[in-house]
């Protein structure tokens, strides 16, 4: 059971992460009287809208606020992350005098709803979206969809790392150049966290934890059943692991595994070297790897179905004693409850490749891009020009507590990210700023921004649980897909 003070932390999240419907600010304060009248308005503008929608007629796109600029965001972990975009786009419309109609949406709908409304010739003049910096910028870019955001970037160039801005420095195909086609905004790459009371329960703790490859996996199947035995319940997991065909937890932690056991998909120029017999036997190698540890039942069942955030309730709810995450969203939600944060919930490092070396972090870099079609790029690029100040940006990533790291180089001198009071903040910064990474390989080529958007990785796994093919024939098919992408290209 989880104590009532912390069901309630998770059923904020909960709460946060359910709803499927878009989000817009409205003002907090308003008359009973105001109220009543904006409800008869909006009434009067659904029904108006209902009846463009039924007509092919261009007028369809005409609004009376078409001159609003149109942003759509992420929903966020918390109450806190959005909370905190609400008030920089507050400040930016104090400041400027302009008008946003900011709208959230969940993560994993955000970048399907964009590519619809690009399709309709509907889409909004500014997107951040979870996962879209992966699987959707690239290939928008080189389609030709999202507008070059240089003088954005120019201004403050010396500020981003080199890796940053490689990151947002796409291919336009239409156009036949390179450029920046999208801003960053944050950082982050995956964390192992678990739950230190439940390890305390049979006598272990954090010096316990091997930081050999596996001699570190085999530590939580351990921690499992000596739960079961003391616990004598069987409902608990030692191990989180995504294993969704629809969830982009499942190809980031599964792309760090293929790196962890050295397994280079593309060259630097971004050509496939998955035609070489020996990467293909490292490929199978991981997956099946990865495969087992469901099979041998140390995961919980449902992880096949799991989507972005199943992982993080699997935890919350301690279903699971450790799981992977690419954000410090699991530490957020829980950041209110002291005890909690600082005492009970725990934060890891990979542990050291099978080959001994230390573990190489791939990075995600999340984006907020403008898309070429916008009527408002005056604004819109203003607005992306106000976002990355240093002052804005740090405020802003602090207000929203932490859950993603900062980009921008002068930001890491403010202590808030390296506190070590601050366990989970300070350890991720120092992953980031201190330990080995690189970006994913759509930064080589846009062509597997395609092979991560189908979460390749995701239905060979599935292939191999569901079906029960072997790891041979789930890499065959898996190799067999992104051979034919690439060819597409």
């Amino acid at each position: 059971m989880v104590p009532r003070k912390k069901a309630s932390q998770i059923s904020k999240v909960k709460n946060q992460q359910r709803t499927n419907e878009a989000f817009t600010i409205v003002p907090r304060r308003i008359s009973r009287r105001y109220a009543f009248m904006a409800l008869i308005l909006s009434l009067i503008i659904v029904a108006c809208t209902n009846t463009y929608q039924s007509s092919p007629s261009p007028v369809n796109k005409l609004s009376i606020e078409s001159a609003d600029l149109r942003i759509w965001w992420d929903k966020g972990f918390t109450v806190d992350e959005d909370e905190a975009i609400q008030q920089l786009v507050s400040n930016w419309e104090k400041q400027t005098g302009n008008k946003v109609k900011l709208s959230f949406y969940i993560g994993d709908e955000l970048p399907q709803k964009a590519r619809r409304a690009i399709q309709a010739g509907n889409a909004p003049d500014i997107m951040m979206s979870y996962g879209a910096e992966r699987a959707l910028n690239p290939r928008l870019a080189w389609e030709g969809k999202l507008a070059d955001v240089t003088d954005v970037i120019k201004p403050v160039k010396n500020l981003y790392p080199e890796y940053a801005l490689q990151s947002v420095n796409y291919y336009n195909n239409a156009a036949k150049k390179r450029s920046y086609y999208a801003v960053p905004i944050n950082q982050a790459t995956v964390h192992i966290f678990y739950w230190r009371d439940l390890l305390e329960q049979i006598g272990r703790s954090k010096r316990d934890i091997p930081k050999d490859w596996d001699g570190f996996w085999e530590f939580w199947k351990q921690v499992q059943n000596d739960l079961r035995m003391k616990q004598q319940k069987q409902d608990i997991y030692g191990l989180g692991f995504p294993f969704s065909a629809g969830a982009s937890d499942t190809y980031i932690f599964f792309e760090h595994i293929l790196e962890a056991y050295d397994v280079q998909i593309l060259d630097s120029k971004g050509k496939l070297l998955i035609d070489d017999p020996k990467v293909r036997q490292k490929i199978v190698q991981t997956l099946d790897w990865y495969a087992k540890f469901y099979q041998q039942g140390y995961v919980p069942p449902d992880a096949i179905n799991w989507l972005n955030p199943d992982n993080n309730r699997s935890l919350l709810n301690r279903v699971v004693v450790m799981t992977p995450n690419n954000t410090l969203s699991i530490p957020c939600s829980v950041r209110q409850d002291a005890g909690t944060y600082r005492n009970k919930l725990g934060i890891l490092k990979f542990p050291n490749k099978p080959n001994g070396k230390p573990m190489r972090y791939l990075l995600t870099l999340r984006q907020a891009v403008l898309f070429a079609d916008s009527q408002q790029q005056t604004k819109a690029l203003n607005f992306l020009a106000y976002l990355i100040q240093s002052q804005v940006i740090d405020k802003y990533l602090k207000a929203a507590g932490g859950c993603n790291l900062p980009v921008i180089k002068p930001l890491w001198q403010d202590p808030f990210w390296k506190n070590p009071t601050d366990p989970h903040v300070s350890t991720a910064a120092k992953t980031v700023t201190e330990g080995s990474t690189r970006l994913f390989y759509y930064v080589q080529n846009p062509a597997y921004s395609v092979v991560l958007e189908e979460n390749i990785w995701g239905k060979a796994l599935n292939r191999i649980i569901v079906d029960k093919i072997s790891p041979e024939q789930a890499s065959d098919e898996a190799i067999a897909r992104i051979k034919q992408i690439f060819a597409q290209w």
